[in-house]
């Protein structure tokens, strides 16, 4: 008899934004007349940028030519944007080589399928609160799960403890759901821990574009000794606003070496196995990103996100509300007022002023507490849930 993966059996329930879902609906149902303001997306509300729209059309239409036709990519990602994102990073002084950067569909799909590359007896630390699907890709793989608390009096960046020792670390910087960013000082820390046991590092930089404070790096392999113990994923999704066009790109140094096997060797075997590349269309898109005005284009939308950050965090500072992220982050991570639970203040919120956020339980239990506020969302509606957080605040 065939045997299913077991694992899955361990998995809790997504309730979170199932859970969110339906509360909405049924106040929605009850009160069909209430606008209700959502700052709990995770997804971007701007098109993409006029430099992505033309490189996409011109790979449209070079599919509709023989001369210019496109099958079966290269299961590593097309040399022309693999060369154009290491020349991207070596413009700001990181030293990437053009084969040790790998294309993919999105840092979701690499966050997940990256794990083949370890042995199932592997253990994993997550950093909590943290995005989801560190703890469930880890639950079904049947790999022991270390959880490392982070908290407001460490800005939600703990240090090593030696204590809590893992095979795979994740980090997230700048982090979902809480904002924070390592720096370089602390990453050192964890760059430095990683190599002294063995360890290697999952980086997740899928929101670096946003970083402002130039003593924040924005790749691991900015930090001295990363090459040996660290894997970096990124993606379009935020930076570019990919999210329904999904493209991201995996860095795996030809110096990460574990027992004699090169991780980079690996994944190329990996790659070359499960994959038939990233659609041309795609990632001839993704290549305008990185152009002179790709960058520009691109920067002026992250703006736009910044400046809803900007509006939300005013009234936080004049209502004396604890928080992090925003400045450096798309994210928002506040204390909850008066000691309510993460779910009595998305309730409160929901039915007081019509204003929806992410309860801060739902990325792990020290999320309990705090509430996760997106700054995806349209000018009109930050300004208006910006009004009513204001009045909410004043009569707690």
């Amino acid at each position: 008899m065939t045997e299913p993966n077991m694992n899955y059996a361990n998995l809790k329930d997504s309730y979170l934004f199932f859970g969110i879902a339906q509360k909405v609906k049924k106040y929605s149902e009850i009160n069909p007349d209430k606008k209700i303001l959502r700052l709990g997306i995770g997804d971007v509300s701007l098109p993409l940028c006029k430099s992505v729209i033309s490189a996409l059309t011109e790979g449209v239409s070079d599919q509709a030519e023989k001369s210019s036709f496109h099958g079966y990519m290269p299961e590593c990602g097309a040399p022309f944007l693999r060369t154009t994102i290491a020349e991207f990073y070596r413009k700001r002084g990181v030293k990437v080589a053009d084969d040790e950067v790998f294309i993919s569909s999105g840092a979701s799909d690499e966050l997940g399928d990256i794990l083949d590359l370890f042995d199932k007896d592997n253990s994993a630390l997550v950093i909590e609160p943290a995005y989801p699907a560190y703890v469930d890709a880890n639950v079904i793989a049947g790999r022991k799960i270390i959880h490392l608390a982070s908290s407001l009096d460490n800005g939600f960046t703990p240090e090593p403890d030696e204590d809590k020792l893992a095979d795979i670390i994740y980090i997230c910087s700048p982090n979902n759901p809480t904002g924070a960013v390592f720096t370089k000082e602390k990453l050192k820390k964890w760059v430095d821990f990683a190599n002294a046991h063995g360890s290697i590092i999952l980086f997740d930089a899928a929101y670096e574009a946003f970083i402002e404070d130039d003593s924040v790096p924005h790749s691991i392999f900015e930090i001295d000794g990363a090459e040996s113990c660290a894997i970096e994923v990124c993606s379009l999704s935020k930076t570019a606003g990919f999210t329904g066009t999904r493209l991201g790109y995996t860095v795996i140094p030809k110096a990460l070496v574990r027992n004699g096997m090169s991780f980079n060797a690996m994944w190329i075997r990996n790659r070359t196995t499960k994959t038939n590349g990233v659609s041309y269309i795609i990632q001839k898109g993704g290549a305008a990103v990185f152009t002179e005005q790709g960058q520009k284009e691109i920067k002026e939308n992250i703006a736009y996100y910044k400046e809803n950050a900007k509006v939300l965090m005013r009234v936080l500072d004049e209502c004396k509300i604890e928080y992090t992220g925003g400045k450096n982050a798309p994210y928002i991570w506040l204390k909850c007022p008066n000691n309510l639970g993460s779910w009595e203040f998305f309730d409160l919120l929901l039915d007081k002023i019509q204003v929806v956020g992410t309860p801060g339980e739902g990325f792990g239990s020290c999320g309990e507490g705090y509430f996760r506020f997106s700054t995806f969302g349209s000018r009109e509606d930050t300004l208006h849930a910006a009004e009513r957080l204001k009045d909410l605040f004043g009569n707690l």
